[in-house]
């Protein structure tokens, strides 16, 4: 295992056996300080000082067949998506047990000693495993965290369950199994989501469903620790998701912003909603016509703060094209990105792009280098 990159702390974190360094959420919550590594530039990490009227769409008449509801349900989608890409969905139709059930298990790993957490770490070139303030890959601008995230396939086999109970350890068999029913559940709601994106665009309406039935997505757990200067640090840095489609489900604590009219907005929890959010991979295949959410997460002195996401991506081989009607639509009625698959843009943002808000567009020009290894970005940030 190679040694972490060297991390500016005011005290030596845990050694493992050989000789790496991690750090994990029990070792930043004693922290006094922010180490210098885990601090922001200021306008990245400026509190922000308004809510967002976000967008709260209800999908009981969606998934009762009113026609009507479902179109309204669309439209409300379409104008958020064209706006900034990030709305709720309430009356989902996701069991509010299975989600409590999701959070109880939450700490199952979190609270295991660090010497086992890592021998499931994230290797290179992967965004399964776990991470402790992505200390493997990166040395400056840390996040205020640590994860866990692991592959969900929709078919016969329980790859989540079997997971859990063969590469971690026996007694989180459990725990693989509660996650393999969360998995499964968040599948489902993405597809029924692709369908009213796919109203609202004006395509066929079971386009995007088809093209993500045999998605190979990634679930992930989150556990932001509290942080005693969090005006000078972040959970996740300002960044849009390079999959298709992000399901959030964020704990009471709050802490997630996202970035409307050229400035940060909280977003309060809603008791019982979901919280979606348009990735690269959808921005792609609208043409451009939907945006990717920039978003963050900030962290806070009080309590510690739990989320559970499900990041929908498409089959590594799938290719990733607009509709032709969408290239119609478009500004200039041209083709905004090239046609790409879902392991290019991981290749990508895994070994040589650290994922912000402009990823698409240096993804774009890297894709299309002639000499990728020699390439520099020249896009920068949207959010100063």
């Amino acid at each position: 295992m190679a040694s972490s990159p060297s991390v500016l702390l005011s005290s030596p974190p845990p050694t493992a056996k050989d000789g790496s360094r991690f750090i994990d959420s029990n070792y930043l919550q004693k922290q006094s300080h922010v180490p210098a590594n885990f601090k922001w530039p200021e306008e990245d990490a400026a509190s922000a000082q308004e809510e967002l009227n976000a967008p709260v769409v209800d999908l009981e008449g969606f998934f009762n067949g009113d026609v009507v509801a479902t179109d309204n349900a669309a439209k409300l989608i379409r104008s958020s998506c064209l706006s900034h890409g990030f709305f709720q969905v309430t009356n989902h139709r996701v069991d509010a047990d299975l989600i409590q059930l999701a959070y109880d298990h939450v700490d199952d790993f979190f609270n295991l000693p660090i010497e086992e957490k890592i021998k499931v770490q994230r290797r290179p070139g992967s965004p399964y495993g776990y991470s402790g303030a992505h200390m493997d890959r990166f040395s400056s601008n840390l996040p205020w965290k640590e994860t866990f995230s692991f592959a969900f396939q929709n078919g016969p086999e329980k790859t989540v369950a079997d997971y859990f109970k063969f590469t971690i350890r026996k007694d989180f068999e459990q725990t693989g199994l509660v996650y393999q029913k969360y998995s499964e559940a968040m599948h489902s709601l993405s597809l029924s989501i692709m369908e009213l994106l796919a109203i609202g665009l004006g395509v066929d309406r079971m386009l995007y469903r088809e093209f993500f039935e045999d998605a190979v997505s990634i679930m992930r757990t989150n556990l932001y620790p509290t942080c005693q200067e969090p005006n000078l640090s972040l959970g996740t840095g300002p960044h849009c998701d390079p999959n298709a489609l992000t399901i959030l489900h964020q704990d009471l604590v709050g802490g997630l912003d996202v970035f409307v009219d050229n400035k940060w907005h909280k977003v309060r929890p809603v008791l019982g909603a979901l919280v979606i959010n348009i990735g690269d991979v959808f921005a792609a295949l609208s043409n451009g016509i939907y945006r990717s959410c920039l978003h963050r997460a900030a962290v806070n002195s009080r309590k510690e703060r739990r989320s559970l996401v499900f990041f929908m991506c498409p089959r590594a081989d799938k290719v990733v094209k607009p509709a032709e009607e969408l290239v119609r639509k478009s500004e200039g009625g041209t083709r905004k990105f090239p046609d790409f698959t879902w392991s290019d843009l991981l290749e990508f943002t895994q070994n040589h792009y650290r994922v912000n808000e402009t990823t698409l567009e240096n993804f774009t020009d890297w894709f299309l280098s002639a000499d990728r290894s020699n390439f520099k970005p020249t896009h920068f940030k949207k959010s100063q």
